[in-house]
């Protein structure tokens, strides 16, 4: 187990942006497009061998030639007012038997990007995720911002659009991340760097299903480009988000014309109070995760296995 570095760049200052697949990939994409529009390069990763099981196994000329596991793989790039680091994980690691991130490998994992970011002088580190809220498809999506140091919390509120999770209407001043981007918040406090989870608002509907949620990727994108003092051209992610967009709403309406018209007609109805109740006034309910486990199944369910429509 280990890092392995191809090179070993000299940076001035750099921030570590950190991400890995979580709901709606809201995180990842948002990362790696950022990665990608700066043309960051690789220059080393943590080797998968006690954090993943072997995906697949390739075989070339009728010999075995490689086991491919998850990546986890860090980039850089300098710009004109700091450098950068990005990780980027494909997975995040679990313990056996289980599904969801936790336990001595993700505590590991966790270091060893700390590892990194402090060889290479990085002071402060952003990470990036979902934040499942009472909110339309339809709308903006807020960030949702945690710092993991008191003296980041006057930045924190200075970012656009944005909003701290403690301040975030029905969560009573608390909540949670779960998984490597807030095992990350707390291991780089402790290590003394300063770090700020960034989350993109997915609305609560969509808990739970297959599919990318590149509205709130921008919202992240956002917040990542004003705080880094970056343009980016936003033109190619704004394409996916309007073919997501589309994607949904075809979906919407293909189900009220063939659910039942009791059906059709009270979700719907469920669904529009989340225009009319902003996020500032609709706490998540528990009759709100009734009907989520009871119809949004239905909702999003596809006729044609065979669609290959954008979700």
């Amino acid at each position: 187990m280990g890092i392995r570095l191809y090179e070993e760049p000299e940076l001035e200052n750099p921030v570590l942006i950190a991400s890995w697949p979580g709901i709606g990939n809201i995180g990842i994409i948002a990362v790696n497009y950022l990665r990608q529009m700066v043309k960051a390069q690789e220059f080393g990763e943590i080797e998968p061998w006690d954090f993943f099981e072997p995906r697949r196994v390739l075989i070339e000329g009728g010999l075995l030639k490689e086991l491919e596991f998850p990546s986890s793989k860090f980039f850089f790039q300098r710009t004109r007012n700091r450098d950068l680091v990005f990780f980027v994980g494909e997975q995040q690691p679990t313990e056996t038997g289980t599904q969801y991130p936790g336990g001595r490998k993700v505590l590991e994992m966790a270091n060893l990007v700390l590892d990194v970011a402090l060889r290479f002088g990085c002071r402060r580190v952003y990470v990036s995720g979902a934040a499942l809220a009472p909110v339309h498809h339809t709308a903006r999506p807020r960030v949702w911002a945690v710092p993991n140091s008191e003296s980041l919390v006057s930045e924190v509120k200075s970012y656009e659009n944005a909003i701290l999770m403690s301040d975030v209407e029905g969560r009573g001043g608390q909540g949670n991340i779960t998984g490597l981007n807030g095992l990350l918040l707390g291991v780089a406090k402790k290590r003394g760097l300063e770090a700020v989870c960034v989350l993109g608002e997915i609305p609560i509907y969509f808990q739970g299903l297959p599919m990318i949620y590149p509205k709130a990727s921008r919202s992240v994108l956002e917040v990542l480009t004003e705080i880094l003092e970056i343009e980016i051209d936003f033109s190619i992610l704004d394409k996916v988000v309007a073919q997501v967009e589309r994607g949904i709403g075809n979906l919407e309406e293909q189900f009220y014309q063939q659910a039942p018209p009791e059906v059709a007609e009270r979700i719907r109805d469920w669904l529009e109070s989340f225009k009319s109740k902003p996020a500032e006034s609709r706490p998540i309910t528990e009759e709100d995760q009734k009907w989520i486990k009871e119809h949004i199944d239905e909702l999003f369910k596809r006729e044609d296995e065979g669609d290959d429509r954008p979700l």
